[in-house]
């Protein structure tokens, strides 16, 4: 047999710190890999340093809702204006995490404990319903939904005209996203089993995209089914497109949380390890 020769003092040092190097080197990588479009698509900064940037909600006027996701009551609602200027709407909320528009006003939810959904309508807070470690919220117009983060969590809908709230789902396993689509097609995630499902009103609910890490949020849009992930590193913003299939949009980010469409093509997505707003959008001529 063969002897394989002992690596003297030295070499074992130089390996060793090799070793030790590549080790740092990875992480170090991952941190800091900038991100990457598809091909088609492009993306800019819209917005920078909003430290803990999570919901965006897009008034008609063309002003931007954004929440900051601090717990204990540290957590806030900005208002970020066409001219730039950023201004505070309101403090002492609790890792806000959902917003939408709807009628008039704009429901928040909060994931920070037992703590209801409200509407905020002409300065004013309106207690819609409660729930616990509520995430996600979306609407049609007319009711919302909602969606907890919790390992046993419930998909919800609310009915404001009746003032009736309806369990659709429970036992969830960390619920954080839900979108209410066009055609009444209802989705949402769960981040522990790293996939999207869409809801049936009878019968088992139908996966749509699996293996995912952390999907966080969905959104519907003339291109399909929008998903973003809330990995530290390396998340996407994925696609579901008209045809069925799974394609990457943008790639690197850190803890991607809400997407919402700003018009003619163009989106806008909360990249929360990186305390920024990003805009996506396809390049002239790139095919759908």
């Amino acid at each position: 047999m063969r002897r394989v020769p002992r690596l003297g003092w030295r070499q074992g040092l130089a390996l060793g710190v090799v070793v030790l190097a590549a080790g740092f080197a990875y992480p170090a990588w991952r941190h800091f890999h900038p991100v990457s479009a598809a091909e088609g698509w492009r993306y800019r900064e819209f917005a920078a340093d909003i430290p803990m940037v999570s919901a965006l909600a897009l008034d008609a006027d063309g002003s931007l809702f954004v929440t900051q996701e601090f717990s204990s009551r540290r957590g806030s609602l900005l208002r970020l204006l066409p001219t730039g200027e950023r201004q505070p709407v309101l403090g002492e909320l609790s890792k806000p995490d959902g917003l939408v528009m709807f009628q008039g006003g704009l429901v928040v939810s909060q994931e920070g404990g037992p703590l209801p959904v409200f509407l905020l309508r002409d300065g004013q807070r309106q207690a819609l319903f409660d729930g616990n470690d509520v995430e996600g919220v979306a609407t049609d117009g007319q009711t919302l939904y909602a969606i907890e983060d919790l390992p046993r969590g419930r998909l919800l809908s609310y009915d404001p005209l009746q003032r009736r709230l309806v369990v659709l789902r429970d036992g969830l396993e960390e619920g954080e996203g839900v979108a209410r689509c066009p055609d009444g097609r209802l989705f949402y995630t769960e981040k522990a089993k790293g996939w999207v499902k869409q809801w049936q009103p009878g019968g088992a609910d139908t996966l749509v995209a699996t293996g995912l890490d952390a999907p966080g949020f969905v959104q519907c849009s003339a291109d399909g089914l929008w998903i973003t992930e809330d990995a530290t590193h390396g998340a996407r913003v994925l696609l579901v497109q008209p045809d069925g299939r799974l394609v990457t949009v943008i790639s690197h980010l850190r803890s991607a949380q809400t997407l919402i469409p700003r018009g003619d093509g163009h989106y806008l997505v909360a990249e929360q390890g990186r305390n920024r707003i990003l805009e996506l959008s396809r390049e002239a001529g790139a095919a759908r």
